[in-house]
């Protein structure tokens, strides 16, 4: 009896494994049936390419052509101006626009910081006003922005929509009252003359911060505030640090804003003692417009820093542009 039911028991073992060789035997075959079926309904990356439409490589041409195009439209006035600047009076006049610089000479930039031009005041000077306006402008579009999207107070979205709608009133009408007010308070042709105005925040700012500081959780604020952090604590420990790609785009914003501003210090300042750079630039186009070489250093001069910032918060730039999309 023993040896039957053993003899049953193997039986039944081995009729098992042959059952499940089967089967797996089967579902690899249905595998490589379906693997090869895929195989032959997707095309290779290869196959693809090839099968393209000559329809489809002209419309890639053209599309390349269209963005080369536009990039050397964009930065063929910049490498222009650099090659310019690298030449002497007497080769600007004797070869080309487009001929390259040879020999290349620094004597324009030397001549540009030499005492007889003295380009480095309105340098420095221009530095200050960015330096302040940007410290200025951070500090109190911060304030107002988070007051506008977290805090609650009696008409806060009609004062917010009336702020900004200060965006549609052109510069040029404030320019008369705003020169009235410097001159009445006695800041006509000083530092704080040019500062003043833009100092306490800008409509485009406020809005920008506002709009970013509403899509942070609710849920991590109320967290800070049953912690016991106050409206500033958690403004500066977690919101902003929350905020640093918007913040640095703001800030580039500013810098290029205020290091390019040009009518308000003109009308402002009457003085080479509180002249920014883009008037040197312009008032020495003025007195030596025969002398392209050294003008073109001059705004080479005044482009460079802005090029460097970029190159150093362009990683927070982009990825303020991404999480912007994500929302």
């Amino acid at each position: 009896m023993t040896t039957s039911t053993d003899k049953g028991s193997t039986d039944k073992g081995s009729t098992g494994k042959r059952s499940t060789g089967e089967r797996s035997t089967g579902e690899r075959s249905t595998r490589e049936r379906v693997g090869s079926a895929r195989t032959t309904a997707t095309p290779t990356r290869r196959e693809s390419r090839e099968r393209r439409s000559p329809r489809r490589y002209a419309a890639d041409l053209a599309t390349y052509a269209v963005l080369v195009a536009g990039a050397l439209l964009t930065l063929g006035p910049y490498a222009l101006s650099l090659a310019t600047s690298l030449k002497t009076p007497v080769q600007f006049a004797r070869e080309g626009a487009l001929a390259p610089p040879w020999p290349v000479t620094f004597d324009n930039y030397v001549a540009l910081f030499s005492g007889r031009y003295s380009f480095i005041p309105p340098l420095a000077i221009t530095a200050q006003v960015v330096i302040v306006v940007l410290v200025g402008q951070i500090t109190c579009s911060v304030l107002a922005a988070y007051a506008f999207a977290r805090l609650r107070f009696p008409g806060r979205d009609l004062l917010f929509w009336a702020y900004l709608a200060t965006l549609m009133v052109p510069q040029v009408v404030t320019l008369v009252p705003l020169y009235t007010m410097m001159t009445t308070v006695g800041l006509r042709d000083t530092f704080w003359g040019i500062v003043l105005p833009y100092l306490f925040g800008s409509p485009y700012a406020i809005y920008l911060l506002r709009e970013y500081f509403r899509g942070i959780p609710a849920d991590i604020l109320n967290a800070a505030t049953i912690d016991g952090a106050g409206t500033l604590r958690t403004l500066w420990y977690i919101v902003v640090p929350m905020s640093r790609p918007i913040l640095a785009t703001l800030s580039i914003i500013t810098v290029v804003t205020h290091w390019n501003n040009f009518l308000w210090p003109l009308i402002i300042t009457s003085s080479e003692k509180w002249r920014v750079l883009t008037v040197a630039t312009a008032n020495l186009q003025s007195q030596y417009s025969s002398n392209w070489t050294l003008v073109t250093a001059a705004t080479t001069v005044a482009m460079a820093p802005l090029v460097v910032v970029f190159l150093i918060f362009q990683r927070h730039v982009v990825r303020s542009i991404s999480l912007t999309g994500l929302r």
